[in-house]
């Protein structure tokens, strides 16, 4: 017996799917670009599109098995993980502009972080992945999500 019920971990690793992260970097997406952060917007689209481009061929080249189905392969790196952390993420620094500035700024990035590491908790306990699938794909998206932070730190500070 597991000690997190299978239908929790369930849960939380369904967080990282895309039909449930990606409508939510969506709908930031085009508050952002309503607002007038089109730049920010687009660079979160970019990230997101190159999540598969990223992940998918590693997986392919690695074949690693999975903790618990060691006859298939292609876990490696997670590819719920990486989604979770370049949707939810993106969406946090897309919308920290508008959350009424420095003193609450960081709670849309710390939901953003707590939503990624649910997902990949979820991943581990369930036997998905293996903690370094996980760890992978945070390594690696990071500096996605550091070009969009770049991105919508220049659309602040621009005039008008």
């Amino acid at each position: 017996m597991r000690a997190v019920p299978d239908r929790i971990t369930e849960r939380l690793s369904d967080l990282g799917n895309v039909p449930v992260a990606l409508p939510v970097l969506l709908l930031a997406a085009a508050y952002a670009a309503r607002r007038g952060n089109r730049r920010g917007a687009l660079a979160a689209a970019v990230a997101m599109a190159l999540v598969p481009a990223l992940v998918v061929p590693l997986k392919e080249w690695t074949a690693r098995p999975g903790p618990l189905e060691p006859w298939a392969a292609g876990y490696y790196p997670s590819g719920h993980t990486a989604t979770a952390f370049v949707a939810y993420t993106g969406a946090a620094l897309l919308l920290r502009p508008y959350t009424g500035g420095a003193e609450w700024g960081w709670w849309p990035v710390a939901v953003a972080l707590v939503l990624t590491g649910a997902t990949a908790t979820g991943l581990v306990l369930r036997g998905y992945h293996w903690p370094l699938d996980v760890l992978a794909s945070l390594l690696m998206c990071t500096p996605l999500l550091l070009a969009v932070g770049r991105s919508c730190r220049r659309t602040r500070r621009s005039p008008g």
